[in-house]
């Protein structure tokens, strides 16, 4: 298989794993180790170029800002990371679904409306998977380590970003996919 230039973000993923370890403990090697495997997602799908880059680089962006605090020192950045990397993981996520065959046709079954339902599993896809990232924040401030931010304001902006960006996603790839996707 050849190299490609997002694998060069993948290696920078691997780096940030020992990083994230030397830096803080544990909690950064989990942090990061989930990056990790998430930057291969769109290897193994093999995305378009573009959005595998966008999505690497979104999430390595996301998991420094976040062990580096540097959504408190820049404000709004929370709201635009959690906007960008909840589109790109949608946008991903209908990839992963195509390809594992859970939104295949009959082909005695005319889709009337296939953009919208591609719309719809799209934002719907990130929106819950923004869900489940916010519970998981709170489950890691609550059990593992207070220096996790939650807070009821963060929590609805957060997820408020997040719907902004699987919206803007959905749109995108209810516009540029096939019109009945297949496995």
């Amino acid at each position: 298989m050849p190299l490609l230039p997002s694998d060069t973000l993948r290696a920078a993923g691997l780096v940030s794993v020992l990083g994230a370890t030397i830096l803080d403990g544990w909690v950064g090697f989990a942090l990061f180790f989930l990056v990790l495997g998430a930057l291969f997602i769109p290897r193994a799908l093999g995305t378009s170029a573009w959005l595998d880059v966008t999505y690497c680089a979104t999430l390595l962006i996301a998991g420094w800002a976040a062990l580096l605090d540097w959504y408190l020192a820049v404000p709004g950045l929370d709201l635009v990371v959690h906007g960008a990397a909840t589109g790109l993981i949608g946008a991903v996520t209908w990839q992963v679904l195509v390809r594992a065959g859970a939104l295949t046709h009959h082909d005695d079954v005319r889709l009337e409306r296939p953009r919208l339902g591609t719309f719809v599993v799209t934002a719907g896809a990130a929106v819950t998977l923004a869900v489940v990232w916010e519970f998981l924040e709170w489950i890691g401030h609550t059990w593992v380590d207070e220096r996790i931010q939650v807070g009821y304001d963060d929590t609805v902006g957060d997820l408020a970003a997040g719907a902004v960006g699987a919206v803007v996603a959905a749109l995108l790839v209810s516009r540029t996919s096939a019109a009945e996707p297949r496995p």
